[in-house]
């Protein structure tokens, strides 16, 4: 049996969590004031997250009140869909998390090397490492990492702010890859057609592979 209960009134837990969240911001830093907003959206998720699982669970709270019923735990409030699918959502969002975290770190630690640690107009074009497959795998590991919160333990504030944040990184992305176009012209454009924004095209990588032979 779950045993959703015993989390609320941990709020030594819920500011690790949230120091966490910050510790990882803070090692992977963006350069851009432009970035700022997702990032801010990103570590509201993280306090919304931290507060209804550690602290209190204010969503059953809110629906309680507006419509006189409490909600099943797994609904707003504890893991999520436990009475459906058990811990397996837990499991899930926990692997989302963990892949996540890794292409933040090694998208970071790449573009980094090559681009941000580079005097203005002197950083490379990055195709490499997960480069190759997807051009934003920074935004993907958060989009990631935030759906597998959602997976774990889903709240009405979590619900609202992750389509949120997709169109913000969503915008964000595009207003980069523009800035790329200007910057390096041609090879880029040629790099954006085979790539994918946040997920690798399959179809494109296929194409390479079959042409490439006869060149």
């Amino acid at each position: 049996m779950d045993t959703a209960v015993v989390h609320f009134g941990q709020w030594g837990s819920m500011v690790l969590w949230i120091i966490l969240g910050v510790v990882f911001l803070l090692f992977t830093p963006f350069y851009r004031k432009s970035q700022r907003k997702p990032s801010s959206v990103y570590l509201a998720f993280i306090v919304a997250m931290a507060f209804e699982m550690f602290g209190i669970p204010m969503s059953m709270y809110i629906i309680a009140w507006l419509f006189g019923s409490s909600l099943p735990d797994g609904i707003l409030w504890g893991h999520t869909l436990y009475g459906v699918i058990g811990h397996i959502g837990m499991y899930i969002g926990m692997g989302l998390m963990l892949l996540g975290a890794v292409l933040v770190i090694w998208g970071w630690t790449i573009i980094y090397k090559r681009y941000w640690s580079k005097e203005e107009g002197k950083g490379e074009l990055v195709v490499e490492g997960i480069y190759r497959y997807i051009r934003h795998p920074q935004y993907t590991g958060f989009l990631l990492i935030t759906l597998g919160m959602l997976l774990d333990w889903a709240t009405l504030p979590m619900l609202i702010m992750w389509p949120i944040m997709a169109v913000l990184y969503y915008r964000l992305a595009r207003k980069e890859e523009a800035d790329m176009e200007t910057e390096f012209g041609q090879p880029y454009v040629a790099y954006k057609a085979r790539t994918g924004m946040f997920l690798p095209r399959l179809f494109a990588a296929h194409r390479r592979e079959s042409v490439s032979p006869a060149a």
